[in-house]
């Protein structure tokens, strides 16, 4: 028997369950893992809660990110082996797949080769936190001297955006809602921090960048703050918002937009995988920023698989600084 993980209905960490069931053979285009270490996302928690986009039937399967071995093959796979190390990315329907388990079986080109200098634990934190990032350098195109506030700097993702933005010689600034990991922020790579609970936004971004404001805003978490987002940006800046954790409405900050003609963005990191050109050129970009240490995966915390509603209240505290990860 194999342990999967499992919701029957929508609602808080409490409601994920963990089963035993049959795996059974991979079928065609598919592969079976062994799963080592999974990866957390928000977007699961969102999931789990039923604030997805994606309403799945239940009982439904969950997790997105993961790296293992493959323990067998189903027809029609190609480039990959029975023993191969694979990351596991979200290029699949959660739901109808998951990879919260001791195996999953998942469609054969949502995996990659692990890179073999990586821990299993760092092979399963990359792809989703660095695809997602990768829109300050695919979409805003940070480059030297760039002022970037990255919302919520604090988690996976927060992480590598703060790794690309000092890759490209951005100047990144990091918002937490409170000073107790301002800290941790600057070690991890932050020029600046501010905590926006405790001081003005505004009033700090223009006094870090000599009153000229932020070109890039890389937002998760939407709703009413993205208008004092705005106010704090430069002429012809651009507004990330790829989440929605606020839970509120995204209004158009129509005239801080206006005034200073800024470009407000949606994003998800689908784009880049959903274009074969753009996906190979992103992953040879992480592949060398993680070889030449420019890009470093942090690992938050590890729960075990039986831990899995501690982990889930854990990603949900905000209290990490990187990756939460589970290990079956």
């Amino acid at each position: 028997m194999n342990r999967v993980v499992r919701i029957h209905e929508h609602g808080g960490p409490e409601v994920l369950r963990l089963e035993d069931l049959e795996l059974g053979p991979p079928g065609a285009g598919e592969v079976r893992v062994r799963i080592e270490a999974i990866g957390l996302n928000r977007s699961e928690a969102a999931f789990r809660a039923g604030h997805y986009p994606l309403k799945p039937a239940l009982p439904s399967r969950i997790g997105y990110e993961a790296a293992g071995v493959i323990e067998a093959l189903g027809a029609g796979v190609e480039r990959f082996a029975n023993g191969d190390r694979v990351c596991v990315l979200p290029i699949f329907r959660m739901g109808e797949y998951g990879v919260y388990a001791d195996a999953a079986i998942v469609p054969w080109r949502s995996i990659l080769p692990a890179p073999p200098a990586l821990s299993v634990t760092e092979a399963a934190s990359i792809w989703m936190q660095y695809l997602t990032a990768l829109a300050i350098i695919e979409i805003a195109h940070a480059t030297v001297g760039d002022y970037i506030v990255i919302r919520a700097a604090s988690s996976s993702v927060g992480i590598a955006a703060l790794q690309l933005a000092n890759w490209a010689g951005a100047v990144p600034i990091a918002t937490t809602r409170h000073s107790t990991k301002s800290r941790r922020l600057l070690d991890e790579g932050a020029a600046y921090v501010i905590a926006t609970e405790e001081s003005d936004l505004v009033s700090e971004v223009m006094k870090i960048t000599a009153n000229k404001g932020a070109r890039i805003v890389f937002d998760p978490v939407g709703g009413p703050y993205v208008e004092t987002l705005a106010q704090a940006m430069a002429q012809d800046g651009v507004l990330l918002i790829y989440g929605g954790l606020s839970g509120q409405p995204t209004l158009h900050p129509h005239w801080p937009a206006a005034f200073k003609n800024l470009s407000i963005r949606g994003w998800v990191a689908s784009t880049i995988w959903s274009s074969p050109d753009r996906f190979a050129r992103a992953q040879e970009l992480i592949l060398r920023g993680l070889a030449q240490r420019h890009l470093r995966p942090v690992i938050a915390k590890i729960f075990p698989l039986e831990a899995i509603i501690d982990a889930h209240r854990y990603l949900e505290s905000n209290a990490q600084v990187g990756k939460i990860i589970v290990t079956p």
